[in-house]
C-alpha cells in the first residue's frame, strides 16, 4: 500500500513539473511575439492655427513612436503608409488589407523612442489618387526609409 502512495506522489509531481513547464513556454509565446513585431505610427500631430493670410504656410509636426533606440536621427527619412482595408462583396467576400506609401517624412528630433518629424513629401492628391483621408493621420504607419 505504501508503495502505491510514493507512486502516486511521484506521479503528481512530475505533471505538476510538466504543468509548469507548459505555463512558461505559453507565456515566453506571448510575451515574446510582442518583442519582435511592432508598428511604428504616427501617433499625435500638432499644427499652426492658419490666420487667414494669403499664401499662408500652416506648420506640422509629426510625433511618431520611432527613435534613437532604433536608428533614427537627426534629418532621417521616414516613409509614411496608409493601410487601406476593402471587401470584396462578390466572388471570395473576402477583405484585403493595402499598405499605400502617401509620403515621407523628415525627422528633426529624435528620443529614445520618439521623434518629432515635419512633412517632406506628399503623395496625396498627385496624379488623381484618391484615399480615405486628404493628409497624414494618427494610425498611419512610419518606416525608415532605406535606399
Amino acid at each position: 500500500m505504501t508503495n502505491c502512495y510514493w507512486l502516486t506522489c511521484y506521479l503528481g509531481m512530475e505533471m505538476k513539473k510538466i504543468n509548469l513547464q507548459i505555463i512558461a513556454i505559453v507565456i515566453f509565446m506571448f510575451t515574446a511575439s510582442m518583442g519582435f513585431a511592432r508598428d511604428f505610427i504616427i501617433f499625435s500631430i500638432v499644427q499652426d492655427l492658419p490666420m487667414g493670410y494669403q499664401n499662408e504656410t500652416v506648420n506640422k509636426n509629426f510625433y511618431v513612436n520611432i527613435g534613437s533606440e532604433q536608428g533614427v536621427d537627426l534629418g532621417t527619412t521616414l516613409d509614411v503608409y496608409r493601410t487601406i482595408s476593402r471587401l470584396d462583396p462578390y466572388e471570395t467576400k473576402q477583405r484585403y488589407q493595402y499598405q499605400v506609401k502617401i509620403g515621407e517624412l523628415e525627422v528633426l528630433h529624435t528620443e529614445k523612442d520618439t521623434a518629432i518629424a515635419t512633412l517632406k513629401e506628399s503623395n496625396i492628391g498627385k496624379d488623381a489618387k484618391v484615399y480615405d483621408i486628404g493628409g497624414f493621420m494618427i494610425g498611419d504607419k512610419v518606416n525608415v526609409k532605406v535606399k
